[in-house]
């Protein structure tokens, strides 16, 4: 592959040669095997191959970290927020690459990829800074003789599994919490989206990463499972981070067993929107654009079922309509007017067209969208509003992950909040409502990791960032993140 022939098809992308990298990274080599293609799904064109690493160098890149562990755990904390803080300047040095590279593998439109690149390198600053506050304490014994106290030690090398609707923002959740508490790591970026993934590799060297201590081996799809089940069964790894729908999470836990494996899952959601009848209405609708429609729905934390109370029901859809009429523009996201991509591939779009099928037979409405736009491209779906819906079409009790948005009726706060916790996957949850003492005891009730009231955007690197039930276990960002890549030493001293 020529890279630089590659970097003059970006449509304008201004990265030095360097910064397009096609190759797995092991032990701080960048190494070239056979490619799978990477699809540009705005218009269906092959924008590169990248490497497909064969699982014999995924297995020698898990044992290249096992042993650079031995050296970096021993780093001092102050070195390890070095890089991470290098590494998060080299990303904002380079944002307007990053992005175009991010929209051009995943579709998002340009302003919602350099969001992500800034929210991406913004875990980079957060555990440097963390880093270097990895407290332990001091425990009084209930022997005179005896002198206690706790450490964090880092727990070992780390498998890392990503998913394609935030390429970057997903690694460095994880790997700046690994890297912050001593850990290597192995990164499998997601097969759609390998080649910002890679970009952020380049930089990792540049900001001073040991060899070893981060590998990224990107495959194909045919060998995504077979890199997993590595992944757990491997004695080397001792923790692995995935990011995923929760059948692959669950397969990936019976996989980890034999190893007895620490591991963090970040799994689905069917997040509820509730909007009851004292929400100022304005600020709701415009919290519901940002927080459904956002990626055009392709995020777990976006809005799946839309609960609007009765009195203000056909008032809140107009307004939406009218949002979606005004204030959206479909197409390529290289284009900056748009403001809204495509799906990532067919299987996405099928599954949202099955969702709205499904919906109208059982009597929702179509307000707005409900229909494939091929004058746009192979992989394009109106933002579609359905009213009417209720609990007997599958979009109630189905993550969608797309750009469509149910409406449901309801009529008081019990009613509301039990539905609302009908799901096994309590990842995230929104409502609005003006009144305080409401606020307090609706966010106390709703069963989910995550809660936003008043609020659609949720994420920033001081959250902890998770779910509950069947969206997955483990916090994500914040202060808390960084315990999930340590783990906690007692000393008993005798004196």
């Amino acid at each position: 592959m020529n890279p630089l022939r590659f970097c003059r098809r970006l449509s304008g992308l201004r990265a030095r040669e360097r910064l397009v990298e096609p190759r797995a990274l092991i032990n701080g080599q960048f190494k070239e095997f056979p490619g799978f293609d990477v699809v540009n799904p705005a218009n269906q064109q092959v924008l590169a191959q990248v490497s497909d690493t064969p699982l014999e160098e995924v297995e020698f890149a898990v044992s290249v970290a096992a042993r650079a562990f031995g050296d970096y755990r021993s780093v001092p904390v102050h070195a390890r927020a070095r890089i991470l803080s290098n590494w998060h300047n080299l990303m904002l040095e380079h944002e307007q690459d990053l992005a175009r590279l991010v929209t051009l593998e995943n579709g998002k439109p340009l302003a919602d990829s350099l969001g992500e690149v800034r929210y991406a390198a913004s875990f980079f600053k957060w555990f440097a800074e963390e880093a270097v506050r990895c407290y332990g304490d001091t425990i009084p014994s209930a022997t005179p003789s005896n002198r206690m106290y706790t450490q964090w030690q880092p727990v070992g090398p780390v498998g890392i599994i990503t998913p394609w609707n935030f390429p970057l923002a997903m690694i460095t959740r994880k790997l700046g919490a690994a890297l912050a508490a001593g850990c290597t790591s192995v990164i499998k970026p997601a097969a759609e989206t390998p080649m910002s993934a890679m970009a952020m590799a380049v930089l990792g060297v540049e900001a001073g990463v040991p060899d070893g201590v981060v590998n990224f081996v990107p495959v194909a799809h045919s060998k995504t499972a077979k890199v997993g089940e590595l992944f757990c069964k491997s004695p080397d790894l001792r923790k692995v981070s995935f990011t995923g729908s929760t059948r692959v999470g669950k397969l990936l836990m019976e996989q980890s067993s034999s190893t007895l494996k620490r591991l963090s899952m970040e799994l689905g959601g069917n997040a509820p929107f509730v909007v009851f009848e004292d929400a100022d209405l304005e600020k709701a609708a415009a919290g519901f654009m940002s927080c459904k429609f956002r990626s055009s729905g392709q995020t777990c934390v976006c809005a799946n079922r839309i609960f609007v109370h009765d009195k203000v029901y056909a008032e809140f859809v107009a307004m939406v309509a009218d949002l979606i009429d005004k204030n959206t523009r479909m197409g390529p996201g290289i284009d900056p007017t748009v403001t809204h991509g495509p799906l990532i591939h067919e299987n996405a779009l099928a599954k949202v067209e099955a969702l709205v099928e499904d919906a109208v037979e059982k009597g929702a409405k179509v307000v707005r969208g409900g229909r494939r736009r091929p004058d746009l491209g192979a992989l394009f779906y109106d933002l579609t509003l359905l009213s009417d819906v209720t609990p007997k079409m599958d979009i109630f009790h189905t993550e969608a992950f797309g750009p469509v948005a149910p409406v449901i009726r309801f009529s008081s706060e019990d009613e509301v909040v039990q539905q609302a916790n009908n799901t096994e996957v309590g990842l995230a949850a929104y409502f609005y409502t003006e009144n305080n003492s409401r606020a307090w005891r609706v966010a106390e009730k709703l069963q989910a990791g995550m809660v936003g009231v008043n609020t659609g955007l949720i994420s920033e690197a001081a959250l902890p960032f998770g779910g509950v039930g069947e969206s997955g276990f483990g916090r994500e960002g914040s202060k808390y993140g960084l315990a999930e890549y340590s783990e906690l030493k007692t000393v008993v001293v005798g004196i």
